[in-house]
């Protein structure tokens, strides 16, 4: 089974966020990126999948910010394959855009079975998957926490509301968008990440020229305007009683 996993770089929240000029986007230029916490997981999944059947695994990245360093970790981890895809990506890609650079790469390589991550802390609507496989002609499982083959298809649990899942069994190439693996994405030591630098191994290809619409259009961004806020009480127990009678009172909560 050949299996492929698009990593995407995606800001690291832990960062002050701020607003580019035309307010349409963040600013990036002072950002740092690390590999999506959900792409981590497809990836873990799919080393799971090779330990138990010798699967071929290739992990795929579009050339933006800090991208060698996930493929690098990818190749430490285990995988057989890392490509990055060159372009001018700098300034972002929808998630059309992605999806149709994605699906050449696929197109070509002739893979099994695409492991995505469900969504992005940018795509909270999981979209770059359900596009892929529209692109590709493939079906599509979306918010998966099991992938395991199957003959020639997969097994794959599928997460449902109030905790509940089943199983599905899809024969054939397919998407599948990855909620959480089995296991807790494995940890590499800085050691055979360095290894892995050393030897290379990223292979290099030009990103096909996307031939999609960015499906929408950013108008305006903005931070959420307080409408409250919220005061912090001090003093002994009384003090504190008493304020939070005075607040009760001033809202109409007591009347008395």
């Amino acid at each position: 089974m050949k299996i492929v996993v698009p990593l995407k770089q995606t800001v690291d929240l832990v960062e002050e966020l701020e607003l580019n000029d035309d307010g349409t986007d963040v600013e990036r230029e002072y950002l740092t990126f690390k590999l999506n916490e959900w792409d981590e997981q497809a990836l873990e999944e799919a080393l799971l999948i090779k330990d138990a059947g010798g699967a071929e695994v290739t992990v795929v990245a579009l050339d933006e910010t800090d991208a060698d360093q996930s493929l690098y970790g990818a190749l430490a981890k285990g995988v057989d394959r890392a490509v990055k895809l060159s372009g001018d990506f700098e300034a972002g890609v929808s998630s059309h855009a992605r999806a149709a650079i994605l699906a050449e790469f696929i197109k070509a390589g002739g893979f099994d079975l695409v492991l995505i991550g469900v969504q992005t802390p940018e795509d909270l609507d999981g979209q770059t998957g359900v596009i892929l496989a529209g692109m590709l002609g493939l079906p599509h499982v979306s918010v998966a926490v099991a992938v395991e083959a199957d003959g020639d298809g997969v097994r794959v649990t599928q997460e449902m509301g109030a905790g509940v899942t089943h199983q599905l069994i899809v024969s054939g190439p397919a998407v599948v968008g990855v909620q959480a693996a089995r296991e807790a994405p494995r940890y590499v030591p800085i050691s055979r990440i360095r290894s892995a630098m050393q030897a290379g191994g990223i292979e290099h290809q030009p990103a096909a020229e996307p031939a999609a619409s960015t499906g929408l259009t950013v108008r305006r961004m903005f931070a959420p305007q307080s409408s409250s806020h919220a005061e912090m009480l001090s003093g002994d127990a009384d003090a504190v009683a008493g304020r939070i009678i005075e607040i009760m009172r001033e809202r109409g909560a007591l009347r008395v």
